[in-house]
Formats: structure tokens, sequence, C-alpha cells
């Protein structure tokens, strides 16, 4: 059966014929605002043949513009809703031959969370009506009893207070993650923990452009009671709350056995094993760097696990150095690490960074920045103070990225620099 108005009522189980789509409403027509539209497309749950035509005239009659899929059963209606797509609302009786009253109205909005659903309860029935509006519907109608301009106001409010109802859910969600990002990135992105003044730290953290969590990124730098300064990067591969709590264990188990006394060696060993309890699968690893400042500021000793090189900033000459290490943590567990001294010229600086930081891509295909890109980046800005030249190393980092994307790892920059030798 059809309406003369070319909206169409389907028998049990058809599906709407293509041209059978929504029917554009006049421009001289009602006068509302550009979300307040009829949906396109309407499930009937209802398995009286009578009230489902009553259906159909109320909609001819009240003039929405939408196609009209008709069905008998509440089982019937959740295998459509499955299979999508969602109705732009859904009309549901409360009495059906498999379900009754609320039960049918929670099933429903299981089965299609994101559908507005109008309830249709005769008049006695009307208590059941505001039940279910207190159960999860968005509005009811008694059967008979609603003029064709009710019945388009309310499956036009009912369409716009789900459409609220999501926004809120999905506002919230939003607040939640913040709340769960700020959490993680104090446990990521700690204060540094020195009794001397003499040394600069300069560190930035950026997520990436295609995360809404943070990664895995981590730093921390700490003074031991002898005046060794120590300094840790690192990067769980990943992204996402679960790397970042993991990032999070590592930077605290750190930080832990560093102010404990162990030597670096020891130390990432450890870490090893904690990375090897905690992670979900062996795919799991973390590159890191770790750093350690003699008391006398003129050597540093530096253990690399599969991490990028550093940058040395001594006056107006940069240059990239890739100490001797070995794999990341995770990788081959048990075997170790070499370790490498370095001497550390008068006024020296060292920038620690993630691989986000080059690893943007600037082409076609597979082309990046590449830590030489990123050298030749670093050495036009020599002549910048610490914080102007990690903030303009990534800025610029990010601009050769620009037009692929952007920088979609995260992000991680230490700059050290003593302000005076001791």
């Amino acid at each position: 059966m059809a309406s003369d108005t070319g909206v169409p009522i389907l028998r049990p189980g058809a599906q709407a014929a293509t041209e059978a789509g929504p029917v554009t409403e006049p421009a001289a027509a009602e006068d509302t605002s550009s979300w307040l539209v009829d949906p396109e497309n309407l499930l009937l749950v209802e398995d009286d043949p009578g009230d489902a035509l009553l259906v159909e005239e109320l909609i001819a009659d009240s003039g929405v513009t939408a196609s009209l899929t008709w069905v008998r059963s509440l089982a019937e209606a959740r295998g459509r809703l499955r299979a999508g797509p969602v109705p732009g609302c859904v009309l549901l009786d409360l009495n059906l031959p498999d379900a009754l009253g609320m039960e049918a109205v929670r099933q429903v909005i299981a089965a299609a969370p994101a559908a507005p659903v109008v309830v249709l309860t005769g008049l006695a029935e009307e208590g059941a009506g505001l039940a279910a509006v207190a159960a999860g519907a968005q509005d009811y109608l008694i059967k008979g009893q609603s003029a064709p301009d009710v019945f388009r106001r309310a499956i036009r409010y009912a369409a716009q207070r789900k459409h609220v109802e999501l926004a809120a859910a999905a506002l919230q969600i939003s607040a939640l993650r913040a709340e769960e990002n700020a959490r993680l990135e104090r446990g990521l992105l700690p204060s540094p923990l020195l009794h001397t003044k003499d040394l600069e730290v300069v560190a930035r953290y950026r997520p990436g452009r295609s995360q809404s969590l943070l990664g895995g990124d981590f730093y921390d730098v700490v003074e031991t009671d002898d005046g060794t300064v120590h300094a840790v990067i690192g990067d769980v591969s990943g992204h996402g709350a679960a790397e970042a709590a993991i990032g999070v264990c590592l930077r605290v188990a750190w930080r832990s056995l560093v102010l404990a006394g162990l030597a670096p060696q020891p130390t990432i060993e450890l870490l090893e094993q904690v990375l090897v309890a905690e992670r979900d699968g062996d795919h799991v690893f973390t590159t890191l760097t770790h750093l350690v400042f003699a008391p006398d500021r003129r050597r540093v000793t530096v253990l690399r696990a599969g991490h990028p090189g550093l940058l040395v900033r001594t006056g107006d000459q940069i240059d990239l150095v890739v100490c001797e290490g070995g794999p990341a943590l995770g990788l081959f567990p048990g075997l170790s690490w070499e370790i490498e001294d370095l001497d550390l010229p008068a006024g020296a600086s060292l920038v620690l960074f993630t691989d986000g930081l080059f690893e943007g891509r600037t082409g076609p295909g597979s082309e990046r920045l590449g830590e030489d890109g990123l050298l030749g980046i670093a050495r036009r800005l020599s002549g910048l103070p610490a914080a102007g030249f990690v903030d303009t190393l990534i800025d610029q980092a990010e601009q050769t990225a620009r037009d692929y994307g952007g920088l979609d790892d995260d992000v991680a920059v230490i700059h050290l620099r003593w302000e005076r030798q001791a």
C-alpha cells in the first residue's frame, strides 16, 4: 500500500525502492532552522496492519518527507537496525508479538543506540509512554489522537533530542579522555628533579596530529646526591592509552632505579624486564637513550637502545652524534648494550628527540625528512637560544610535512645546556 503523496509504506520484509527516497520540501514551506528537518527514513515496528495504515495516513497528512519501512515484529526490527542504515526515527508499538512494554524499548535502543525512538501507545496506556521516555525513548504519541502537526513535531524533535544526547555523550567522553591525557602526561612528562641551578632544561611534547590520546613518548631528568645528572628519553611503539601507561611505568621505574644508585646497564636491563611484564604482546618495544653527566660536567656517558642519535650544539656548530648501543628494549630480551663516553666541550648543549620529529612525510610515497634533513634544519637555527631553538625546530619539521598530513607521530624533545662549566 502507498499514499498518493509518494511516501511508500512497505510490506513486511520488503526494501524501499531507490526512487522512493525523500522528497525535497518546497522553498515556500515552513521556515525552520537548518537542523530542524524531517528524518530521511522512518522504521515502523507495528504488528497491526490497521494501525500501520493509520501511521501512513498520518505521515501523508503531516507532510513529512521520508520513506517508511514497516516491520511486524521486534526480531525483524532488530535485524533491520543491525544491518543499517540507522533510521531517522523508529516508531515503536509497545504491544508486539515477541516483546511487550519497556522490553521492546530496551531492545531497540540496544540494537541501534544512535536511532531516535518515538513510542506509539493507546490512550489508556499513556503512563507506558512516559515510562518509555524514562527508559530512553525520545517521545511518545497516542494512537489515533495525534494531529499531523504534532506528529511531525514529535519525530523532528525526537531526532534533535537524540542528536543532542549523542553530542553530550561524545563531549563527556572527550572530557574524560582529556582528564586521562592530563594524568598520563603528568606521568610521562615530569618536572626535572635537580639540585643544581647550572643546568638549563627545555623540554617539549607535541602529540601526533592523528592521535586523540597521548603516545608512549617520555622523558626525565634527575640529579643524584653526588652531583651526577641523569637524563632519559624514550618512545614506546604504538599509540594510545595502553602505550602511554607503559611509558609512565618505564619513566617512573627509571627514576626509581637512578635514585637507588644503579648504573646505566643494570637500569636498562631492569627496564626491559618491566616492559616485557607490562606489554600486551611481543610486538611492543621501546627505544631509549640514557645520559649520565659526570659531576665535573666535562663528559657524558651515553647508552642508546635503538633510539635516534642526539644533536650536539657547540657555539654555532651543530652535529648529529649516533653512539654505539644496542637494540630497542623488548626486541631481543636479554641482550646487553654498548656504553660510549663523549667529551663535553665547554658551553655545549645536547638535544634529545624522539623519531616523530623527523618521520613526517615530506613528499609522495615514503619520502620523509629523516635525521639528515632534521640536522639541516637544526644548523639553520644554530644562533637561537634553547627555547627558541626547540620550538622553531619542531615548527619547521612540521612545516616540511604540512602538505602530507603533518607530524603523525608524537614528538618529545629535551634540550640540556650547562650555564657554566664546573
